[in-house]
């Protein structure tokens, strides 16, 4: 399951969730300090790992 990283304009809190795809595209998350689901979606880099040698 895909990592996403957001933003609270309420709180001002960074933080990480672990979301299915369905939760994703449902807005189904919101801020786990003050509960807000107006959230800002931040663009990080990301990492794959693979069992293959390149």
């Amino acid at each position: 399951m895909p990592t996403y990283e957001f933003r609270c304009p309420k709180c001002n809190e960074n933080f990480s969730i672990t979301l299915r795809l369905k939760e994703y595209e449902e807005k189904n998350y919101s801020c786990p300090k003050c509960g807000e689901k107006k959230l800002e979606q931040l663009i990080t880099p990301f990492l794959t790992k693979t069992s293959k040698k390149s």
